[in-house]
């Protein structure tokens, strides 16, 4: 950190180093473009910068994540549309495998797992990713989906069912045919 900076300065920098990435993958789920995104995210740090850290009282990241939401709403709803975010435009992470033939295994297994997660339902989708992308705690997507906990709960596991079904039905059918 930057020691001339004042402390709450430092805090918003830190909060944007840790949370830009991670809100920018999560708003553009709502709104379908980048740029729309980054519009949302830029509204949601501003609104931070206007904030008391003592206020947020530890809760930064499911505040950020509920001011994102509701931002990327607005935004989706004024635009009249949404746009499924593409594969192709998902953010590509190394996954530290040393061969390329294990990194291409590894990119198969990732797209099945995300057609397995975009093939639920929008609101299993959103929870599933909070949890399991966006490290949030139930509790958090909660305040995050305005929905009860026990209701998070369960969407959660139903999404997870609903994973493990599509993904164990992919695992067990070969993708090349063998020949007799």
């Amino acid at each position: 950190m930057d020691e001339k900076l004042p402390a709450h300065a430092q805090w918003v920098r830190q909060a944007l180093d840790t949370y830009e990435r991670p809100l920018l993958r999560y708003a553009a789920r709502f709104t379908g473009d980048f740029d729309l995104a980054r519009d949302v995210v830029q509204d949601a740090f501003v609104k931070l910068c206007r904030e008391d850290p003592a206020k947020l009282n530890g809760r930064l990241a499911p505040w950020l994540y509920t001011v994102c939401r509701n931002r990327a709403l607005d935004v989706r709803k004024k635009e009249g549309r949404m746009q499924a975010l593409q594969q192709n435009e998902a953010e590509a992470r190394p996954d530290g495998a040393p061969g390329p033939g294990r990194r291409a295994m590894a990119r198969e297994e990732h797209a099945l797992v995300l057609e397995a997660v975009a093939a639920l339902p929008a609101n299993q989708q959103e929870a599933f990713r909070l949890k399991f992308e966006h490290g949030l705690t139930y509790r958090d997507i909660s305040r995050v989906m305005n929905m009860p906990l026990s209701t998070v709960n369960y969407t959660i596991a139903q999404a997870l069912s609903a994973v493990r079904a599509r993904l164990r039905g992919a695992i067990e059918t070969p993708q090349i045919k063998e020949r007799a």
